[in-house]
């Protein structure tokens, strides 16, 4: 992912209808699928990057097709250039300082939080951990000094918050190492 691409996702709560919203997601622009799965508890997403025009028209012909199946969904320009490594697995495990750990019900939320963390803050993202094995949740978890991550924990769990989707929020200053490694 090239740094000020666009990204956009539509949270399902149905696999049937993930299918259709994913095609016709294709369909309204010029955009490349980045995910396209099945997640925990039966629901679906579909995450897609390009222009960001392609990329809001193409999430709006998401949310129609979605319909009343619609879970969550998203539209980020210039996507922070740690996200899409957080997400995937592939970033490397920073020097743990503080670590913050925030949790959603949705994977579209704790996305949009943790991109909005990362910019406004001076934490590295460890992982982003989407939906597989934790009940269709999500959450992130970030490290860097004690204060900047008590200040991005507050920026993600704020977003999540005014959609009604965040479970929980914690800042541990100085973690054991061994903690997270699990998750990466």
């Amino acid at each position: 992912m090239k740094k000020g691409s666009s990204i956009g996702i539509i949270e399902t709560s149905s696999i049937a209808r993930g299918f259709a919203i994913a095609d016709a997601v294709l369909k309204a622009g010029n955009v490349q699928l980045v995910i396209n799965r099945t997640i925990c508890p039966g629901k679906y997403m579909v995450l897609i990057s390009g222009d960001v025009d392609a990329v809001q028209s193409s999430i709006e012909a998401g949310v129609r097709s979605a319909a009343h199946t619609l879970v969550d969904h998203f539209v980020i320009s210039n996507v922070h250039p740690s996200v899409f490594p957080a997400i995937s697995g592939v970033a490397h495990l920073p020097e743990m300082k503080a670590l913050g750990v925030v949790e959603a019900f949705s994977v579209a939320s704790i996305i949009e939080a943790a991109d909005a963390a990362v910019k406004a803050t001076a934490v590295q993202l460890v992982a982003i951990h989407l939906a597989m094995a934790i009940g269709g949740k999500g959450f992130v978890t970030m490290t860097g000094d004690v204060a900047s991550v008590e200040a991005a924990v507050a920026v993600a769990a704020g977003i999540i918050e005014k959609k009604g989707l965040l479970v929980e929020k914690v800042v541990i200053p100085a973690p054991r190492r061994e903690l997270i490694s699990e998750f990466i």
